[in-house]
């Protein structure tokens, strides 16, 4: 059994708490965090500690605390020789120095407290300096989900940047939907099943290839009465260089 120190009591400290609690093959032995108690929602008879100094032996101590404050927490570590890792898609292995071992842990999901989260098709991206690290951090992984990937820290952040662009700046789009269809006395849900769809598309085709609409087709006609019916300056700035980017990627040159 892996034993486990999650030092962090966030979106997902919490989620990897409840994963780990629930694998048999991981234990859970300490919990630390700012608050003087263990926050709700966590299960409860978990070891909590508020003072690194109260951190007990475990085989990986996993730091899941907001990116700018990884630093700091590493260098309050009482111990040495030990396996610590992070949880940051965007910030390098080099964070961790010091006299302890290093790794990456890092899933490729957005986490929060009030959803319930199944692991198992969540990748795992893992990434440690010493072999034998690298072993624990790829069982530690199997163990919650069936997709685990090595990969360094430039292609992490290279993965973390491409899923800002596949999960926020998409969302946003969905908020600029949304707006134009309150524009127009319009019930966003009438896009969701859109959504979905395209969604699905991807699962099994390259995006290129599912690609559909009036940039991709080279209608100009059509291009042309979107551009006079968007009212919102910073909504058309964004139409606009999207299908400027879909029309060149497409071989099209018409605007």
């Amino acid at each position: 059994m892996l034993n486990t120190v999650i030092i962090g009591t966030g979106n997902l400290a919490f989620q990897l708490a409840n994963v780990f609690y629930e694998t048999e093959e991981i234990h859970v032995t300490q919990i630390c965090g700012r608050a003087p108690s263990l926050p709700s929602g966590f299960y409860s008879d978990i070891d909590y500690c508020s003072t690194y100094e109260a951190l007990l032996e475990a085989d990986v101590y996993v730091i899941a605390v907001s990116d700018s404050a990884i630093a700091s927490v590493v260098k309050q570590l009482p111990f040495q020789d030990r396996l610590v890792v992070h949880t940051a898609g965007a910030v390098s292995m080099e964070v961790l120095e010091g006299q302890n071992r290093k790794g990456v842990f890092y899933p490729l999901q957005s986490f929060s407290k009030n959803t319930t989260t199944t692991f198992t098709n969540i990748p795992i991206c893992v990434e440690a300096f010493q072999p034998k690290d690298h072993e624990l951090l790829i069982k530690l992984a199997n163990y919650i989900s069936n997709s685990v990937y090595t990969i360094d820290s430039q292609q992490r952040l290279a993965l973390h940047t491409a899923a800002v662009f596949v999960n926020n700046f998409t969302n946003h789009l969905y908020q600029i939907g949304c707006e134009i269809c309150e524009q127009h006395n319009l019930p966003f849900e009438v896009l969701k099943p859109i959504i979905l769809e395209t969604a699905h598309k991807i699962a099994n085709t390259s995006p290129k290839e599912v690609q559909t609409g009036p940039a991709k087709r080279g209608d100009t006609d059509t291009l042309k009465k979107h551009i006079n019916s968007i009212t919102d300056k910073k909504h058309l700035e964004i139409y606009n260089l999207l299908t400027q980017h879909i029309l060149s990627q497409h071989g099209k040159n018409i605007l």
